[in-house]
């Protein structure tokens, strides 16, 4: 009796120690280069066909670049606002049009940030309920075309995105 209460005991012990150390490495999910390439690449060119250039710029859910593309015909600036409107959306968790809607109290301190910019362009990539990244478009002649562009990307690669999450 005393052996397995002892057994007990061990096991609840090594269940706790494990459990606090499993707070020492931290692992998450967050969008790959190629995934990250293709979607930044649809994107450009969904918005050429409608004859816009612009450039489009994906982020992990960190906010760290893992693709930037400019079309031919994007102005140069089109990058960093790009990224800005894809950190917005990082650190919003919601498409970058939405908070712009919702937090208009709050958007010209949010713009002296660097790296941010409330603008319409900005949209969320999940995968497999995961937050894993964020896309910015920018160069469309207005922040809810660069949007579209930047949705149209992520449905068209839906498949992969959604199986990217095992």
């Amino acid at each position: 009796m005393k052996t397995i209460s002892l057994f007990k005991l061990t096991f609840i012990l090594c269940v706790i120690s494990v459990s606090v150390q499993a707070k020492d490495v931290v692992t998450d999910k967050s969008i790959g280069m190629d995934l990250a390439r293709d979607i930044a690449n649809a994107a450009v060119l969904i918005c050429r066909k409608q004859g816009y250039g612009v450039s489009a710029v994906v982020v992990d859910r960190h906010g760290i670049i893992r693709a930037a593309l400019r079309d031919d015909a994007a102005a140069r600036f089109t990058l960093e606002i790009a990224e800005r409107k894809a950190n917005m959306t990082v650190m919003a968790w919601t498409d970058s049009g939405a908070f712009r809607k919702s937090r208009a109290d709050i958007q010209q301190e949010l713009n002296h940030i660097n790296g941010l910019i409330v603008m319409e362009g900005g949209i969320k990539i999940v995968a497999g309920g995961y937050n894993i990244g964020a896309i910015g478009v920018s160069g469309a002649p207005g922040g809810e075309k660069d949007a579209v562009c930047a949705k149209k990307a992520i449905e068209q690669l839906n498949e992969r995105i959604e199986f990217a999450i095992e």
